[in-house]
């Protein structure tokens, strides 16, 4: 078994958290886990993008190929379209639908939806609503991650432990905040 993911967004959304998240899942579910290092500008507002990669077996490369990843999270809804030549015809897409317009010629909100809504295989995310729904609006990555977390070889029980590990030392309130978000994440369709 092998799923590869691309990662995208922009810098101080959380991509690098839901990253870490994810792969910290998938090897505790016993999953061999190679990532790139998130390539862009990791500063608040710059484009963000890293490359995961499960499997039960040896992983060789880092790099996810063309047209071969099995699923793209973006934490934003223009960098989702950059990102879908990754996209395998049978892969699925998870987006926020939430804009960061970063740059001056961003495009009409609905021109960049309505193209999201003519792929096969989407999943859209209202996760900022979600996000406050489960009690903070920083997140919105575990909604992303629960939404994702339908079609990820990996059990919600292994990304709640992680969500632990890695807010653990923020307090018990920030991971039971996360976990609502997971859980809200996960109920949409």
């Amino acid at each position: 078994m092998k799923y590869d993911i691309i990662l995208a967004g922009v810098g101080g959304q959380g991509v690098l958290s839901l990253a870490s998240v994810i792969a910290t899942a998938a090897a505790e579910a016993g999953f061999k886990v190679r990532q790139s290092e998130v390539h862009g500008m990791a500063q608040r507002g710059g484009a963000v993008m890293a490359h995961m990669r499960l499997s039960d077996g040896e992983i060789y490369s880092d790099l996810i190929g063309l047209g071969t990843a099995d699923m793209v999270i973006s934490m934003e809804p223009l960098e989702s379209l950059r990102y879908l030549p990754w996209l395998s015809p049978e892969g699925i897409l998870v987006t926020s639908t939430t804009p960061v317009k970063n740059i001056d010629n961003y495009p009409e909100e609905t021109q960049v939806l309505e193209a999201l809504k003519k792929l096969p295989s989407v999943c859209l995310v209202d996760d900022k609503a979600l996000a406050r729904d489960a009690g903070s609006a920083r997140a919105g990555n575990m909604v992303i991650v629960g939404a994702a977390s339908k079609s990820l070889p990996i059990d919600m029980t292994y990304l709640k432990k992680a969500v632990d590990k890695l807010f653990a030392r923020k307090g018990d309130e920030v991971v039971q905040t996360n976990y609502k978000a997971l859980d809200l994440g996960s109920q949409v369709s």
